[in-house]
Order: C-alpha cells, then structure tokens, then sequence
C-alpha cells in the first residue's frame, strides 16, 4: 500500500469531500451572498459531498448562536429598545393570530394536532428552534417532528430569495423591510441573511425584532405543553438570546472598545452566511418529500396569512 493511500484511509473524509469544507470557507468572504451560499450547500448535499461524519445540525446551532451574539455588539440599545416597543404589539399579535389559524386549518385538512401545532409554531415564532423547544414540551414523535423541521425549513428557504425580491418590488425602506422579515420569515438565520441582503439598516432592525420574538418560545412551550399535557421540565430555552442582550449593553456602555465591535459584528454578518451554507447542506430531496403534501399545503397557508397580513399592516400603520 502506497503511503499516499494509507494517509487517505486514515483520514475521516473522502477526498471528493474537500469541496465541501473549500466551499464553506468561500462563505467566510465576501465572494458568497446568502442565497448562493444555500443554493450551494443544498447542491453538495444532493450529490453526496457532505461528510456524513459531520452533525451538520449541532455545528449549524452552535454556529448561529454565536453568530447572533456577535451581531449585538453592533447594534444600538436606543434603536433596539424603540423599535421593540414600538412593534410589540405587531409580534404578539402575529403569534397569537398565526397559533390559533394554524389549529383551525389543522383541523380541516385533517392533520394530527401535534404536528399542526409545532408547524404553526414554527411559522409564528423562529421555525426550527421554536420546533425544537415545542416538540419535546407536547411529547411529539420524532416523524411529526422531522416533517414539521422539513415543512418549515422548505419554506424558509424560499423566503431567503424571495423576500429581498418582493421588497424591492414593494420599495420598501430599510426599517420596513427588517419589520416584514422579522415577522414573517420562520427561521433567525434566514431572516438575517435576507435583510442582510437588503441593506445594515433592515439587517439590525430585523435581528433586533427576530429575537423579541423569539423570547416567545418559553411561554408558548410552556401552553402548549398544558394544553397537551406534554412535560414543562423538557422545554429548551435559548440562553444565547441573553448573550445577544449583554452584547448590545456591552457594546453601549463600553464605546472604547468600538473598533472591536465592529469587527464581531463584520465577522458575525460572515459566519451567517456559513450557517446558510450548513443549513443547504441538510436539506435533501428526501426531506422534502418526507414534508408531504398536507404539512406542506398548512405551512403554504400560515405562511401567506402572516406574510401578506403583516406586510399590508407595516405599510398602512408602521
């Protein structure tokens, strides 16, 4: 045996697989915009180039989280408190409306109610992780839950590309568009990569906004495992959201460290787009299948309803 092949033997990844890491470290530069950086993990994946040693999931988790607590170190504690307030009520409002449609078209296309349930709550509040934290509350089956994570991750796909578009179309402002993705696109990763796209203004608005939200998954696991007599011991709350919050603070009572600061947050806005990359690289032609056509059908629908319903509402009264 030559020691060429020895080495690659031993090594814990097919040779074929270089391009995988080659593509995701094209992610870290400005040479890879958010869409592209899915559309590219999404085509390794389905020719079988992602190493099937890596737990693409635990890798995205870890690295979004950490990406969003450096996203707080550039943003403003007045912007981030003003437009909180001044939006609370379009968020809970949002949430509420998206729940209680999700149980109702649940029930008319005869869909069980648990995966209902975690479907709605996914589009209402921050699609997987709001997935994640409800499952385990209503005591949902693994199948319902990987086909609620496949509906939603789909369709947050699809808004990764379409929102910018639709916003430009609509010409909407900077603080409007981050108001619109906040609200109406699922997961925290892409909305911050399609307001990313669309400008600073719109990428701070919208994190900012995304995880007011978001602090809305402990309540709503909390109901839901009441109303399905699930276990409110196993409900998984999202610590980094208070890391997010301690870097904002951070960053405004501590300016001497500007120039620090903006170089998380330079670094942060890359390492999304990395998380995009993973994300495209987990989601498969079997998973989208295994979304099915009724799942799909409610998430279409809330989907539409939170989208178009909040849009018409930021541009008459916000």
């Amino acid at each position: 045996m030559s020691p060429m092949k020895a080495f690659f033997e031993k090594w814990p990844f097919h040779p074929n697989q270089a391009i995988f890491f080659l593509a995701g470290a094209l992610c870290l530069t400005p040479v890879i915009s958010s869409p592209i950086a899915l559309v590219i993990g999404f085509t390794l994946a389905s020719l079988g180039l992602v190493p099937q040693q890596l737990d693409i999931g635990a890798l995205t988790k870890k690295l979004l989280a950490y990406s969003i607590v450096g996203l707080g170190f550039g943003i403003q504690l007045d912007a981030a408190i003003s437009a909180s307030s001044q939006n609370m009520g379009l968020i809970l409002g949002s949430i509420l409306f998206t729940l209680l449609l999700g149980t109702v078209l649940g029930k008319l296309l005869k869909i069980d109610a648990k995966l209902s349930h975690m479907i709605a709550s996914g589009t209402a509040i921050c699609g997987g992780s709001a997935i994640a934290a409800v499952a385990p509350a209503i005591k949902a089956d693994s199948q319902h839950t990987a086909i609620a994570l496949a509906t939603v991750f789909v369709l947050n796909s699809v808004a990764l590309f379409l929102f910018p578009a639709l916003g430009h179309l609509l010409q909407l402002s900077q603080y409007h568009f981050g108001v619109w993705s906040a609200i109406a696109i699922h997961d925290t990763s892409s909305v911050v990569g399609a307001a990313s796209a669309y400008g600073d203004e719109a990428l701070r608005t919208a994190t900012t906004l995304k995880l007011a939200r978001a602090l809305w998954i402990v309540p709503v696991a909390l109901i839901s495992a009441m109303a399905f007599g699930g276990n409110r011991r196993k409900i998984a709350v999202p610590f980094f959201i208070l890391f997010y919050c301690l870097a904002i603070l951070l960053a405004h009572y501590l300016p001497q460290g500007q120039v620090f600061y903006d170089g998380l947050f330079a670094l942060s806005k890359r390492v999304l787009v990395l998380c995009l990359f993973l994300i495209g690289a987990g989601i498969t032609v079997g998973k989208m299948r295994q979304a099915g056509m009724r799942p799909m059908v409610l998430g279409l629908l809330l989907w539409f309803a939170i989208g178009a319903g909040s849009l018409l509402y930021i541009i008459n009264f916000v």
